[in-house]
């Protein structure tokens, strides 16, 4: 059983900063995993933000060149750093894994998920 736990979010002004942390565990935990981080504003769909897997790192064009996903040496923890955060930023993040190699930007493809971590972004 494999085990995500998010944390790092908070309340910000817009063009400041958050690093969100993504802690994975279970006994079938593996450094080949891809990682994923959605966010979910209210009333909308969970979206894709970044997703690093053992190929490439992927964001979306709406945080690309703000964001950065990194994964620590031990393969345990995968963080989100945003940067120059915007209003429309706001929602809440949550990390996500199928023990799978591969990224998928489709929520509904990943069985496993963190608890969630509210990112509020204030103009």
């Amino acid at each position: 059983q494999v085990r995500l736990s998010d944390s790092g979010g908070g309340s910000v002004q817009a063009g400041g900063s958050l690093r969100l942390s993504c802690e994975v565990s279970g006994s079938t935990v593996s450094d080949m995993y891809a990682i994923a981080w959605f966010r979910q504003a209210p009333e909308k769909e969970r979206e894709i933000v970044s997703c690093i897997s053992m190929i490439k790192t992927t964001y979306s064009d709406s945080v690309k060149g703000r964001f950065a996903t990194s994964r620590d040496k031990g393969k345990s923890t995968v963080f989100l750093q945003m940067n120059n955060l915007k209003p429309e930023d706001t929602a809440v993040y949550y990390c996500a894994t199928e023990r799978a190699a591969v990224c998928e930007d489709d929520p509904g493809k990943y069985s496993y998920w963190g608890q969630g971590t509210q990112v509020t972004v204030a103009s």
